[in-house]
């Protein structure tokens, strides 16, 4: 079965920071053309900004534009299971390919708290439900064994790990080896071919905003047999990475390196990166290095 290469997509805003959804458009689009499937909602689109009434239409407005020709995932994740269970029906609703469910945040869980939101989401949706375990960011780790227990739902197909450890990332990969159907996407983009070639289902990777044909690349080499090709392409994705995510926090700089190719896709919401003529004098000796501008 062929590898899949998600691209977490970022949101466009407008001036006033109103959601511009025609600029977001244009970038399903982008991806599209690129061969990469979507992820909505996640944290390269700023959800922990983004109303629950955005967050459903945004998805609407990418279904629509997407017309079946990929797959698109969508991070209904929150910190009360409550509102992630209203999400996660508004979803299942409008009919994408599948539902991420982010680990809550701000609120410290058990694993034994996690599984009982996890399950309580998977209960309620016809369509499959994918873990998203980010620790860095949300303060809670969905243990392996943890993620065992919940891939014997019948509902939840697989896990995101974007926690960036090779470690962990080795671990739930066991669990997709020990149960047949889970599915494995890294998020990691220095991971993406290593994550491939230990038996992951794909990659859903923040960096691809950016540099959209490379991250096709790795995956098309990858999945042709063409595995010299497909390191080529790493080694690119790699050290763009690297000189990058040198500057800040991962997501604002995607962004940001974003606008500066294509200033449509407007600001952040987040102030994570307040914009400077300093930085963004460094972004853009970035992307010319790499021929992205």
């Amino acid at each position: 079965m062929s590898k899949k290469a998600f691209v977490a997509l970022v949101t466009c805003f407008n001036e006033d920071e109103t959601i511009n959804y025609e600029a977001t458009r244009a970038q399903v689009r982008r991806q599209v053309a690129a061969g990469n499937n979507i992820m909505c909602a996640g944290t390269n689109g700023d959800f922990t900004a983004l109303t629950h009434e955005e967050k459903i239409r945004l998805t609407e407005e990418v279904v629509d534009e997407v017309g079946g020709r990929v797959d698109v995932i969508v991070n209904a994740g929150m910190p009360a299971t409550f509102e992630t269970l209203q999400l996660a029906r508004a979803f299942d609703r409008i009919g994408v390919s599948g539902i991420a469910v982010i680990t809550p945040f701000f609120i410290a869980c058990t694993q034994d708290g996690l599984i009982r939101h996890f399950s309580t989401v998977a209960d309620a949706v016809e369509t499959p439900v994918y873990l998203y375990d980010i620790p860095s960011r949300t303060q809670n780790h969905i243990e392996p064994e943890t993620a065992l227990k919940l891939s014997a739902h019948g509902n939840i197909a697989g896990i995101k790990d974007s926690g960036g450890a090779q470690d962990t990332l080795e671990a739930y990969l066991q669990v997709a080896r020990d149960v047949p159907g889970f599915e494995v996407y890294s998020g990691p983009d220095h991971l993406v071919l290593w994550s491939l070639q230990n038996g992951a289902a794909g990659c859903i990777s923040g960096l691809g905003n950016a540099m959209p044909e490379v991250l096709a690349g790795i995956l098309s080499a990858f999945n042709s047999g063409n595995i010299a090709e497909a390191e080529r392409q790493q080694a690119i994705y790699t050290a763009f990475r690297t000189e990058l995510y040198a500057l800040g926090f991962p997501p604002a700089l995607v962004k940001r390196s974003l606008y500066l190719q294509d200033p449509s896709v407007g600001a952040s919401r987040q102030p994570a990166l307040l914009p400077s003529e300093e930085q963004d004098a460094k972004i853009r000796e970035i992307l010319v290095r790499h021929r992205l501008l």
